[in-house]
């Protein structure tokens, strides 16, 4: 009996560009071939052409990192298109109450639309090219009415590209125990059918998320993520270093310093080869 082919994944870094530390970081695990795929912030104060070009320079002899849109629409980011409302103190509303706007229908379609296209711009300005991926931070992009609006500049602007969807590949029983992953599922299942009506590709199955708790442990929990993954599947992934814009952009800080410990070690790819997946 030969062995079952391997699976391909998608192991994706969120939030190059939130500061240079963490984009340090990221593209280190990218040259170990510890990651394959990273999503950029295009409103964040990190990012630069410079950045960008360092960014793309890892693909100029083979393509080694797929490198995705992570568009923003939580604060402490700001909008990168003109007028867009509703926001606080000239950045976008915090994620409890973009969450409460999106799920009453509260945003304007054209201020939605016209935001995401700027940030894809932006990005196409930097980098030179279309995104290959497109994602959200916090996950905006699964939210009523941003879903929508996201969808259709994708499938307008970045055809090609493919987005993000967050249901997990695992048992409906064993669903319940994460409220997190329970979410996600749940606002992922219009989204993939949306972007099926629109024929926009997406992921077939999504894991990495857990509760940003400075006890929790990536290395025990990685582990669990790759169970029952099919091939294409997207696990998501913050490593970084900490620095000091880092610690006045984001609550999560010391954690990515441990995710980045577990994916440069020598058990990252060990885990790997032994449940026969490999990088995509």
């Amino acid at each position: 009996m030969t062995d079952p082919a391997p699976r391909h994944i998608w192991l994706c870094a969120d939030d190059f560009g939130i500061s240079s530390s963490v984009n340090t970081a990221i593209r280190d695990l990218v040259v170990r071939r510890r990651l394959n795929a990273t999503s950029v912030l295009v409103v964040a104060p990190s990012i630069s052409r410079s950045e960008a070009v360092s960014l793309n320079m890892l693909n100029s002899v083979a393509p080694r990192v797929a490198i995705g849109l992570h568009v923003a629409l939580t604060a402490p980011f700001r909008p990168a298109s003109k007028g867009f409302a509703p926001v606080r103190d000239g950045a976008f509303l915090p994620l409890a109450a973009t969450f409460r706007h999106a799920a009453l229908r509260r945003f304007r379609r054209d201020a939605l639309v016209s935001e995401i296209r700027s940030q894809l711009q932006t990005f196409v300005e930097m980098f030179g090219h279309a995104p290959d991926f497109i994602d959200g931070h916090q996950h905006v992009h699964l939210l009523p009415q941003v879903g929508e609006a996201l969808l259709q500049v994708v499938k307008d602007m970045a055809p090609d590209a493919w987005v993000r969807q967050c249901g997990r590949a695992i048992p409906l029983t064993a669903r319940f125990a994460d409220r997190k992953g329970l979410l996600l599922d749940i606002f992922s299942y219009r989204f993939r059918r949306r972007a099926a009506a629109l024929g926009v590709r997406t992921n077939p199955a999504f894991a990495g998320a857990y509760e940003f708790s400075d006890e929790a442990d990536f290395a025990a929990l990685f582990p669990r993520f790759l169970e029952d993954l099919p091939d294409g599947s997207v696990v998501m992934c913050h490593p970084g270093f900490v620095d000091a814009e880092l610690r006045r952009l984001d609550p999560l800080t010391t954690l990515r310093e441990k995710e980045y410990a577990f994916l440069a070690s020598d058990t990252f790819p060990a885990l790997l080869a032994a449940r026969r997946l490999v990088l995509a």
